[in-house]
């Protein structure tokens, strides 16, 4: 069974206001839709869970449905909404600004839409930032460039000062774009406006490149980054097999988790090695990595590693930890390391070693189709929850449906890659690697 969560949707009062939105209430008038609260997701899809609810005559978990709603908290008219960017850069987040501001100003007809600049530092006021307004002919061609027209920053901010400041420019709804250290942020936010009885409405939609937001099927950016490496990949390959005994180390971002490494493999089938954070391998004995790569060379005489930035930090020797501001730590070079670990370990035979890492191209990238379109839907989704009044939550997909989720359930720990799991196993079939190394 999986563990209890709690799905609850924190709300800043009763939705009284009547929804601008010309949607339907009943199948088979061909118009979408109002979502009410019937509308829900079970959350444990399994047969396990299914007989446990059986057995015992308790409801199952419920997620819920992300959407329209007929009746809204805010008055469009006098609403205001603030756009702000954090942590590093991903392909979409100008996907889900735009869509954001196209959201608020046509389907609602909130015209006073504000982007925070570089990050939660625009609520400072000492920070000495200006707010930038956001009107639809701003953003309209955003989409098609990567990063992030508000700019970005690591690193909290006082909740209390950022909330003064909410308060202080009447900004009613506050849209969060940023991974875990953003997500957290916006909680403390969401706690402060409560504890001051204020009535604002505080939105995550979760940006992180490594796809390691728990709960969620997948994040934005994260298609797009595989995507892009996948070329990358191909032509390492055509610079291993260029050389005799050649050897291609790439490494693709993944802190914590290797589900950029591990979906590069697949969707560019040359890639020979894949190493992650969520495996502890050896370097050297009969059955350790640098013995089992000599074999690879003297039978094929080429080599692609390919290597998340998180993997194989237990083979650095123990140093002071340092941090980044968003609290993440800062991880030793793992793809030099390996160079400089094979250079030394093949002696015996002459080898050609091209360390590549693209890192920083792929996070500013723009998105792809495949991504375009999901931004979208998690921007309209988060409109419709903060026009309903909804706070302190994340919209995302949950068994291939929208839902909203509260913060704290996905910021309690990272998803990472389950290495007894299908997906694993298919990049291992795909590379040949040995299970366990």
């Amino acid at each position: 069974m999986k563990k209890k969560h709690t799905f609850r949707i924190d709300s800043i009062g009763t939705p009284t206001v009547k929804s601008p939105l010309k949607l339907g209430h009943e199948k088979g008038d061909k118009i979408f839709n109002f979502i009410n609260k019937s509308n829900k997701y079970v959350f444990d899809l399994s047969f396990e869970a299914y007989q446990h609810c059986l057995k015992t005559k308790e409801e199952p978990q419920f997620l819920e449905k992300a959407g329209p709603r007929e009746r809204i908290f805010f008055n469009p008219k006098k609403t205001k909404a603030a756009i702000v960017t954090c942590g590093g850069l991903c392909p979409g987040i100008n996907n889900v600004i735009r869509s954001i501001v196209m959201g608020l100003y046509y389907f609602y007809g909130v015209k006073d839409i504000i982007g925070i600049p570089y990050g939660y530092e625009g609520l400072n006021p000492e920070m000495g930032h200006n707010f930038i307004p956001l009107v639809p002919d701003r953003v309209k061609d955003i989409h098609q460039f990567g990063g992030t027209i508000l700019g970005s920053s690591r690193g909290g901010q006082e909740p209390s000062v950022m909330v003064k400041t909410l308060i202080q420019n009447n900004i009613d709804i506050l849209f969060t774009i940023g991974g875990d250290g953003t997500l957290k942020g916006a909680a403390a936010i969401a706690d402060e406006i409560k504890a001051r009885g204020a009535k604002i409405s505080v939105v995550g939609v979760p940006k992180t490149i490594d796809n390691d937001i728990d709960i969620i099927d997948k994040s934005f950016g994260f298609e797009t980054a595989f995507d892009i490496a996948s070329p990358i990949l191909r032509d390492a390959h055509n610079e291993a097999t260029g050389a005799y005994n050649g050897i291609s180390i790439v490494k693709l971002m993944g802190r914590d988790s290797g589900f950029i490494a591990a979906s590069a493999a697949l969707a560019m089938p040359v890639v020979n090695f894949v190493l992650i954070p969520e495996m502890k391998f050896n370097l050297y004995g009969e059955t350790g990595f640098l013995e089992i790569l000599k074999k690879r060379l003297n039978r094929q005489h080429h080599a692609v590693i390919l290597v998340a930035e998180g993997a194989g930090q237990h083979l650095f020797e123990e140093k002071h930890v340092v941090k980044d501001a968003s609290g993440n730590i800062q991880h030793q070079d793992i793809g030099a390391f390996l160079k400089d670990r094979i250079k030394e370990y093949f002696t015996d035979i002459p080898v050609t070693i091209k360390y590549i890492d693209p890192s920083y191209i792929v996070r500013s990238a723009a998105a792809n189709s495949s991504d375009s379109v999901f931004c979208s839907k998690l921007a309209y989704h988060a409109i419709h929850g903060a026009m309903a009044g909804k706070t302190k939550f994340v919209v995302g997909k949950v068994n291939g449906k929208y839902v909203y989720l509260p913060i704290p359930e996905v910021t309690k720990k990272r998803k990472k890659v389950n290495l007894e799991g299908e997906f694993w196993f298919s990049v291992l079939q795909s590379t040949g690697q040995p299970f366990i190394i």
